[in-house]
Formats: structure tokens, C-alpha cells, sequence
């Protein structure tokens, strides 16, 4: 659903903010959410390198099309489970969204299901755990 998939997508970018680098952060340097580790093909990062965030941003709903909503099939779920997938599958990573999803829970099992992950991972990134709560939520609020 091409409304669903630009509310998803407001939603990540609304809690993803701009270029980021923090050496606590396990995903490393990140873009609008987009990890270089985890995605140093993005054409984006030329762009980033040189501070030219206005190119950057061209690629953006093109690549999280293509690397969250598409990998993670949100087009065949039912709202609104399939904001609370592609959310997921941008903060933790499209194999562990996919891996909660096959639990078979509804979105409000989900998102508990990824609270509890936030508290086994705050163990060893505690600075972060306030903020992933936050947004799960608004996550909450946002598809209730």
C-alpha cells in the first residue's frame, strides 16, 4: 500500500534525523538511518562525504523502498503491521524484523516482542534504551 509505505516512511524519518557518527552506536556512521556498515553500496554516501545532504536526500525513499519495505514484502501485510515491520526491519535489521514477524503475533505482540530486545541488547548500549522506547511508543500511538 503506496500510503502506508509514505507513512512508514515519515515515521523512520522523523526519528532517524541526519548524519551521525557515534562511536557508541553499534550501527556506526549513519545517514537518515542508513548504516554504512551495514549498506556501503548506497549511492547516497558520495554525496555525505562531500556534505552535499541535498543529493543525498534523492535517494532516500527509493532506497528504503527497495531495501526495507520491498525485502521485508510489507506491501502483502495487513495495516498496520506493515509499518510496524518496516520500522522494525530499518531499526534492528530486516532478518530480525522477519525473524519476529514468523512468531506469528499480532502488531501489539510485535512491538512488546521488540521492547524486550531493547532491553537484552541495553546492556551493552544503555544510553539508547530511553529512545528506542520512545519510539516504539509512538510507533504504538502512530497505528493504534
Amino acid at each position: 500500500m503506496k500510503d502506508n509505505f509514505d507513512k512508514a516512511l515519515d515515521f523512520v524519518l522523523s526519528w532517524e534525523g541526519g548524519h551521525s557518527n557515534d562511536p557508541g552506536d553499534p550501527g556506526g556512521e549513519t545517514y537518515k538511518g542508513i548504516s554504512r556498515n551495514m549498506n556501503p553500496q548506497w549511492s547516497g554516501w558520495q554525496f555525505v562525504d562531500k556534505k552535499d545532504f541535498t543529493s543525498a536526500d534523492r535517494d532516500i525513499e527509493h532506497f528504503y523502498k527497495v531495501n526495507y519495505w520491498n525485502k521485508c514484502a510489507c506491501e502483502y501485510l495487513q495495516g498496520p503491521l506493515d509499518i510496524v515491520i518496516f520500522d522494525t526491519a530499518v531499526n534492528m535489521g530486516v532478518s530480525r524484523a522477519m525473524l519476529i514477524l514468523s512468531s506469528d503475533c499480532n502488531w501489539q505482540d510485535y512491538l512488546m516482542f521488540r521492547i524486550m530486545r531493547y532491553c537484552e541488547i541495553s546492556t551493552k548500549t544503555p544510553q539508547y534504551l530511553k529512545g528506542w522506547l520512545n519510539r516504539v511508543i509512538a510507533l504504538w500511538k502512530l497505528v493504534k
